[in-house]
């Protein structure tokens, strides 16, 4: 069992000043052996490069903020409290076009080494 505090990460200061920052929150070496999870700051005018993951599943936890997901072309707004799957094989990105910062936690499907394929 693992709690996450949404407070915790709401406030907590970005190590990489206007760059993304990404943080793992659940690994394997934590008992999942299907399961991991990050907890992730998309600076203002930043992204997340287009890519895509040919077995994993993701979900995208708002926990603040407002990003754009852009999947398979087609933008979807996201905001505090969304809750965003993203299936295997769906090219994906998330930029954040607001003035703060968008903070989030990421879980997925393992295997997540070298699914990941940057696209154009």
């Amino acid at each position: 069992m693992k709690l996450f505090r949404i407070e915790e990460f709401i406030h907590m200061k970005n190590p990489n000043p206007g760059k993304p920052f990404k943080q793992d929150i659940l690994t394997r070496n934590e008992e999942p052996d299907s399961l991991g999870g990050i907890f992730g700051i998309l600076e203002p005018g930043t992204q997340v490069p287009y890519h895509v993951h040919n077995k994993r599943h993701t979900v995208i936890i708002a926990i603040s903020g407002e990003a754009t997901a852009i999947i398979e072309g087609k933008e979807i707004p996201i905001k505090t409290h969304d809750v965003l799957h993203i299936s295997p094989g769906e090219k994906h990105m998330t930029v954040n076009k607001t003035n703060t910062a968008f903070r989030y936690l990421g879980f997925f499907t393992f295997p997540s080494l070298g699914d990941i394929i940057e696209v154009k």
